[in-house]
């Protein structure tokens, strides 16, 4: 039951997107085309999975015994950025199409704010590895869930007339502000 509660509140209730705004430039940046988002979504999340199990690990075994937490955002940050590395080569092997559609916000996945805020939430509130797998995977959820009905959203919007001072960056906001006004009715269920 634990679990589920965990994963209902990352989803809906506390999305790091739409409620803690974390990751936003990915966000904003990869939401154009539902296919992108939902590429940009697998890639979060085996990034911020692994990146949470890695960095757990790290926390527990290095930085906690030696008392060196203080290393704790510097040793994140470099753990992530070679996870990242390592998830641009295998995409380029992969799935060259999906790796030119991310262009540029593949790299950025490195200062995805939300990777780090992840890895430092779960040392934050004391989950054990079990749980801390199951916040980093359900806040990828709830991040790849924003992204895509936001992208999906941006697609209609390229269908209709939308005036000309609110094309582009400024309907995305609005639209964008009126999503994470749309998940805060979860804020009841937990």
């Amino acid at each position: 039951m634990e679990y589920i509660l965990i994963f209902i509140a990352a989803v809906f209730v506390n999305n790091i997107v739409l409620a803690q705004f974390l990751g936003i430039c990915p966000f904003l940046g990869v939401s154009k085309k539902v296919s992108t988002a939902l590429g940009m979504t697998g890639a979060v999340t085996f990034v911020m999975v692994l990146a949470t199990l890695v960095t757990f690990i790290v926390q527990k075994t290095i930085l906690d015994p030696f008392h060196i937490g203080f290393m704790q955002t510097i040793t994140f940050i470099l753990i992530i950025a070679a996870l990242v590395q390592m998830v641009e080569i295998i995409l380029k092997k992969v799935s060259p199409a999906l790796y030119q559609a991310l262009g540029v916000f593949l790299p950025l996945i490195t200062t995805n704010c939300a990777v780090l805020g992840v890895a430092i939430m779960v040392i934050q509130k004391e989950f054990n590895l079990l749980e801390s797998i199951v916040f980093a995977a359900s806040i990828a959820i709830g991040f790849g869930l924003a992204l895509t009905i936001f992208a999906g959203i941006r697609e209609q919007l390229s269908l209709v007339n939308v005036p000309k001072g609110m094309q582009g960056s400024p309907i995305a906001l609005v639209t964008a502000g009126l999503l994470a006004m749309a998940f805060m009715g979860f804020s009841g269920i937990v």
